[in-house]
């Protein structure tokens, strides 16, 4: 019979891979491929066919995000050829990594096989798709979790390698962006502490070094192959983003408004409730529960998820952290079957609120692609992207905001624009949203950076690092003996926005049309002081 039990086991784990494989996959291909908002959509299919064709974030372009979207990409091209195609599966495939990280965490804790895999496909329905393209919140966000998850199965499984894991997890997270990857490394890093003073094992202690060293000698690898400065990266991806996160802290978080706080992420504290009652009921028995394994996982869980919120509220991007709900209903399962006695009621209570969750935010967020600002855009009638490119075909072209309701112009007027770029044959610089053009055209657009926002990306005249920014764009021009720059207009983060950056004196406009901006870079006192 246990032998029987076991097979059965087997191959439902066989099938049930297969079929998170091919859902997780499918689902963001989908969404993936329906709709664009240019400057989110494109940053990385650009910077990975740059760094395909030797140039490289930090060193080439301005970049605040990290590296690792664009080298996975890089290889997801090098693979798979540069198409949209490609582009969208990196990131359904990443959907895929959480959603059957979600499914073996919950099964080798002891949930039955059928709920893991049930909450696994929620997951995986409002995790990516929100996006469907390569994108760095929701990159860093996985990983994130997924290093939580390895932290936990490391306590839990009583496992070395889980801890020789974890580092290299939170690297590669925080190579992503800096936050929440920083919130999460805290966490689990203190508790982790807490661990180990209570729980100390020298073996698994030395494999946390050992993927420790691992990690970082492959990061030093790269950057020694690539070229990359790191006093480019340290100001790029450490200085500036400091300074930004101080005054986000000031303005979008403090005071901590309740409605915001609670009201609007009120799911996720409803998710995570039984893991709050556990823990209150077991502390109230005994003190030393704050030091017991099972406490350092709750209150991961909890405090991750609070983290989670914290990042969401300072974040400019669309809401995208919903997809955590059915990760803590999971868990709130495995603690109720644990401590409570089984109530069948309970139990589909628990399911219909990650069912009802999915569904609302599903189709709010990802069926109505609010993420990408395409809330308000008729998805009927789209044009396949072929038109503007092979390597964009398969991609159902509606752009959010300028041209929602005519994509035929939107279109037309870029065929136009790539034409007049193409036939200019001066070395010349790109600026755009669109930043599949360069792609298209088989060129390298030698933008000094990977994105034109104002503030958020570009540092402005009366910010902090705004002389380092304005030195690095003047030497990225000038070593590449660039001269002309092209800036196609709408920009989201201004029209103007290269001007802000170039004294007048050292260029001369040009209006090509109502959409094309052509500048001239004339010797000035700027260039001759590099």
């Amino acid at each position: 019979m246990l032998i029987n039990n076991m097979n059965l086991n087997k191959r439902l784990n066989i099938i049930y891979f297969i079929f998170i494989f091919i859902f997780s996959i499918l689902i963001n291909q989908y969404y993936g491929n329906k709709g664009i908002c240019a400057i989110d959509s494109f940053v990385y299919f650009n910077s990975s066919y740059d760094s395909l064709n030797g140039f490289y974030p930090f060193k080439d372009y301005w970049s605040i995000t990290g590296p690792f979207i664009t080298f996975v990409q890089m290889f997801f091209f090098k693979i798979f050829g540069t198409s949209w195609s490609s582009y969208v599966f990196h990131a359904s495939f990443i959907n895929f990594i959480l959603a059957i990280s979600v499914f073996y965490t919950l099964y080798n804790l002891k949930l039955n096989i059928h709920y893991s895999f049930l909450y696994s496909l929620f997951v995986s329905v409002i995790a990516y798709p929100s996006s469907g393209t390569p994108y760095v919140d929701h990159h860093s966000a996985i990983f994130s979790i997924i290093s939580l998850f390895c932290f936990i199965l490391a306590i839990k499984k009583n496992s070395n390698f889980f801890w020789f894991l974890l580092p290299i997890l939170l690297c590669l997270s925080f190579l992503t962006k800096q936050a929440p990857t920083g919130y999460i490394f805290l966490i689990i890093t203190f508790l982790s502490t807490i661990y180990f003073i209570f729980n100390f094992d020298l073996k698994k202690i030395i494999c946390g070094i050992l993927g420790s060293i691992l990690i970082l000698i492959l990061i030093i690898l790269i950057f020694n192959i690539g070229k990359i400065p790191l006093v480019d990266f340290y100001e790029q991806y450490i200085l500036f983003p400091l300074s930004l996160g101080e005054s986000r802290y000031e303005l979008l978080l403090f005071p901590i408004d309740f409605s915001e706080f609670f009201l609007r992420y009120k799911l996720i504290h409803i998710s995570s409730i039984t893991l709050i009652i556990v823990a209150f009921i077991k502390l109230r028995k005994n003190l030393r529960y704050l030091i017991s394994n099972e406490f350092l996982v709750t209150i991961s869980l909890i405090t991750t998820s609070y983290a989670f919120i914290v990042h969401q509220m300072m974040t400019i991007n669309g809401m995208f952290i919903f997809f955590i709900i059915p990760i803590l209903i999971g868990f709130s399962h495995i603690y109720y079957l644990d401590n409570f006695k089984k109530n069948n009621n309970i139990i589909n209570l628990l399911i219909i609120l990650s069912f009802a969750s999915t569904c609302y935010y599903g189709y709010k967020y990802i069926h109505k692609r609010d993420f990408m600002d395409l809330r308000q855009v008729d998805m009927k009638n789209t044009i396949d992207g072929k038109i503007l490119s092979p390597k964009l075909k398969g991609l159902n072209w509606k752009s959010c905001l300028f041209y929602s309701d005519d994509p035929k112009n939107e279109i037309s007027e870029l065929i136009k624009i790539m034409k007049i770029i193409d036939n200019d044959k001066e070395k010349k610089s790109i600026i755009t949203d669109y930043q599949f053009i360069s792609v298209a055209l088989s060129i390298y657009d030698y933008s000094p950076s990977q994105v034109w926002y104002g503030y958020h990306v570009n540092p402005q005249k009366n910010q902090k690092y705004f002389d380092i920014y304005k030195k690095f764009v003047l030497k990225i021009l000038n070593e590449n003996k660039i001269k002309v720059v092209y800036l196609i207009k709408p920009m989201w983060g201004g029209d103007n926005i290269f001007e802000e950056v170039i004294d007048s004196d050292c260029l001369k406009k040009e209006i090509k049309n109502n959409k094309l901006d052509k500048y001239t870079l004339l010797p000035c006192k700027d260039f001759k002081n590099l």
